[in-house]
């Protein structure tokens, strides 16, 4: 049975490894090398320090995929926008570990007072869009040719989902 719950530092392990299987062979992440544990302890940590949750999807002790919510761009006016981050392993994909770990990110940004979500996704991430949509994101920007990866150029759309809470707040 899979479980999501609140990340650890005894996850960071996997999570790193499934994160690094996604630079290396998918276009979900433009990175061209793959990170450090002390990278993602250091990403982990800023989280913690920004009070802002890492949710991993579990099964008999394996992470599955993981999911997070981060600032959205650094002047003060965005602080009611963040950006989300939703990763499967490959051997977990298509199981509906995404399924699992968008509500726990949406409700954390709900109970943080957020206004808004994005989520920029590679253009030809259809899996990753649909899931996107059916939690009720909408497509607000489709960008050409802002990527290079693989050889190839490509394209990132963003997608957003309006928060009812959160709105002029101070």
């Amino acid at each position: 049975m899979i479980t999501v719950r609140h990340a650890t530092e005894n996850d960071l392990p996997q999570i790193l490894a499934i994160y690094n299987e996604i630079i290396e062979n998918t276009t979900a992440v433009y990175y061209y090398e793959p990170h450090t544990l002390d990278m993602r302890r250091q990403w982990f940590e800023e989280r913690k320090q920004l009070g802002l949750p890492v949710f991993v999807a579990e099964e008999a002790g394996v992470v599955l995929g993981m999911s997070t919510i981060g600032p959205f761009r650094v002047p003060t006016a965005y602080k009611y926008c963040v950006e989300n981050t939703v990763h499967v392993a490959a051997q977990a994909r298509g199981r509906g570990v995404g399924k699992l770990l968008m509500p726990p990110i949406i409700e954390a940004a709900r109970q943080l007072g957020m206004h808004t979500i994005v989520a920029g996704i590679d253009a030809e991430n259809e899996v990753s869009i649909r899931l996107h949509k059916n939690f009720g994101f909408e497509e607000v920007a489709h960008f050409k040719e802002v990527g290079f990866k693989f050889d190839r150029w490509l394209d990132l759309k963003f997608l957003q989902l309006l928060l009812p809470a959160g709105a002029g707040r101070t």
